[in-house]
């Protein structure tokens, strides 16, 4: 299903906008914005604080992306052994890290023997204010 909503063309200083500006607007479809790959696409919402300094804050829906490459500094969704996890993918050498947004949490590096699955990529995180 596509929704599509009003999108006005400038971008306002968080004031008012001008009345004039009222036509001046085309129409913007969240999912050709948000989503490129449909089928490879999944929301959820997160849990904790852990990504805070990437703009990522608890109860957000972020959106994941299966059908893109993780890469060195990604954020993505992984599975560690059983345990979800969102977090910076850093790939040094062999090792791999995850590596939370926020300084109060560590690092987790991957220790021999555990079970790594990047389940996707984060590329959207949507709030809601009220």
């Amino acid at each position: 299903m596509s929704l599509c909503l009003p999108f006005l063309s400038w971008r306002p200083p968080a004031g008012f906008p001008s009345p004039a500006d009222d036509y001046d607007h085309a129409r913007l479809d969240l999912n050709e914005l948000l989503i490129a790959h449909p089928l490879a696409t999944f929301f959820f919402e997160v849990s904790g604080r852990s990504m805070e300094g990437a703009g990522i804050f608890d109860r957000d829906l972020v959106i994941v992306n299966r059908a893109l490459r993780p890469v060195h500094g990604s954020i993505v969704l992984a599975q560690v052994d059983s345990d979800f996890t969102v977090k910076y993918l850093h790939l040094k050498r062999s090792r791999v890290e995850l590596v939370a947004a926020n300084p109060t949490f560590p690092s987790q590096l991957l220790a021999e023997g555990q079970q790594l699955l990047v389940c996707g990529v984060v590329t959207a995180a949507i709030k809601r204010f009220v």
